[in-house]
């Protein structure tokens, strides 16, 4: 759509509805531009921190995402996207709809019609009805702090129980790939004060009706105590939590198997647990990642990245790396398909990877098969030759 005095207009009538107060919202679509399976942009005000700020919906064939603008960098971004992509725009004040629309020919209109919506919509950012978990009439949350008796969210808890709902958003998406009914034992390994493992069994009994059986498992006997005192007075009754660490649990019979931020080897336990019980759900996100960067500095390999890993950070950041692709390696090894994504919860928190492993239902038991293991252990071997690493501690406790 080339910028023409009809852009202009819809622009200035734009920043109007926003500083007079009847902005509702705006719809961009008919996308031809060169963004890759972009299809729709959709805009809303939201108040975030008692900032104002607009909400844009990038959304896209098999996904949605949500970016959070001041307005005037919002405003900017529709500008450009009217002028070079969408074919068709819609602002919805409480005043009126104004459509600006390039027809088939290249001519640009601008036309006006009434106000389709007479209200304006909450500028809240934190919307329950988007939310898995709901805050109210949840007993757990209160006593976990999160909100109080009457189910509203404490002032220094919404990035907790954001970052709770991203967290089992996600687990949600995963478990719908697998066959209905699967979840049936959960483990929730390194579980801390439980957050998470409350949500999730929250989200598989009263979302998914499953009767999932979910254990946390938590070294530190204070927070074990805390969160079986929690579960019996929710009726979380298929709810429990133990005292020990991940490398002693029996994970025999576990579906899902999840471990947050396991220090170091910790998560090559958890993954460990997880193939030996043949879960047909891994996830984890680890954290910290000592042992490779100590076998990559203490054999000092020179390859083609020496002249970056000279530079503490960047060792750092490649032994992350070489970690968790060799974890991803050995998952696909056992059978499972994997994923490995970056994810920044709407918590404002650091980015965090998630290593995932699906358990494939195909028969692994062919030439086929045996042929694909064959070459994943190869590259294993080349990728340690490569970097100087003498072992990879999950290797080492499957015997690889």
């Amino acid at each position: 759509m080339a910028f023409s005095t009809h852009i202009q207009t819809f622009i200035t009538a734009f920043q109007n509805s926003l500083a007079t107060g009847n902005f509702v919202k705006i719809s961009l679509g008919n996308y031809k531009g060169t963004e890759d399976s972009l299809k729709q942009l959709l805009v809303r005000r939201v108040l975030i921190k008692h900032q104002e700020k607009l909400a844009i919906t990038f959304r896209y064939k098999t996904k949605d995402l949500i970016k959070n603008y001041l307005a005037t960098d919002g405003i900017d971004l529709i500008a450009g996207y009217i002028s070079n992509g969408f074919k068709i725009a819609t602002l919805f004040t409480t005043r009126r709809d104004l459509i600006i629309e390039e027809l088939n020919n290249g001519k640009v209109v601008l036309r006006e019609t009434s106000a389709s919506v007479k209200e304006l919509p909450g500028t809240d950012h934190d919307k329950e009805k988007s939310r898995l978990i709901k805050s109210d009439a949840k007993s757990y949350l209160t006593d976990l702090k999160i909100t109080d008796a009457d189910g509203k969210v404490f002032k220094n808890a919404q990035d907790k129980f954001r970052q709770i709902n991203h967290y089992v958003e996600i687990l949600s998406s995963l478990i719908k790939e697998l066959p209905e009914g699967t979840i049936k034992k959960v483990a929730d390994m390194g579980s801390g004060k439980g957050y998470l493992t409350f949500a999730l069994y929250d989200y598989l009994h009263s979302v998914l009706k499953l009767d999932s059986a979910v254990t946390g498992v938590e070294y530190r006997r204070d927070m074990v105590d805390l969160c079986n005192d929690v579960a019996s007075k929710s009726s979380f009754n298929k709810l429990n939590f133990i005292q020990g660490t991940i490398e002693d649990y029996n994970a025999e019979g576990i579906n899902l198997l999840i471990a947050l931020h396991a220090c170091d080897t910790a998560t090559d336990d958890a993954i460990f647990k997880g193939i030996k019980a043949n879960a047909e759900l891994i996830v984890v996100a680890p954290c910290c990642h000592k042992q490779i960067r100590k076998e990559i500095e203490h054999n000092k390999v020179n390859n083609d990245v020496t002249f970056l890993t000279k530079y503490g950070i960047f060792l750092e950041r490649q032994a992350e790396m070489v970690t968790d692709g060799i974890r991803a390696l050995i998952l696909e090894y056992f059978g499972y398909k994997t994923k490995v994504f970056e994810f920044i919860s709407d918590a404002h928190t650091p980015k965090n990877v998630l290593v995932v492993g699906t358990k494939r239902t195909e028969n692994l038991n062919t030439k086929t098969e045996k042929g694909r293991q064959e070459e994943i252990k190869d590259k294993i071997k080349a990728s340690k030759a490569y970097f100087g690493i003498g072992y990879h501690h999950l290797e080492r406790l499957l015997e690889l």
